[in-house]
């Protein structure tokens, strides 16, 4: 279960972070409103999430998959333009993320 709650976070996340950019500094209202409520779904079922994962493995998930997913939405969708470098620091970041969960025994609670 906690794994659900983390991708409903991380969704929750890119949502509302897109939502920030097209609020256009919380000048546009539902925008505004769409941002406030994606952060807070997203920090209400991180926060279920942490009740059984540890916190490293989680943030691990979070950062790592939402960096990827909103750097997506930013190139499709609001022309954001990715050169080598950004592709081969993503692929560096989602390594990094594998390699803390798949390897490493020091990640607790």
């Amino acid at each position: 279960m906690a794994y659900l709650y983390l991708a409903i976070a991380i969704v929750a996340e890119v949502i509302g972070t897109t939502a920030l950019k097209l609020s256009d500094g919380f000048t546009r209202p539902l925008a505004s409103i769409a941002t406030m409520l994606g952060y807070g779904v997203a920090f209400f079922c991180l926060s279920l999430t942490l009740r059984t994962m540890p916190t490293g493995v989680a943030y691990a998930i979070w950062s790592g998959v939402g960096l990827v997913l909103i750097t997506g939405v930013a190139w499709l969708f609001q022309g954001q333009k990715l050169d080598m470098a950004a592709l081969v620091g993503m692929a560096l970041i989602v390594a990094g993320v594998a390699v803390l969960n798949l390897f490493s025994t020091s990640i607790s609670s």
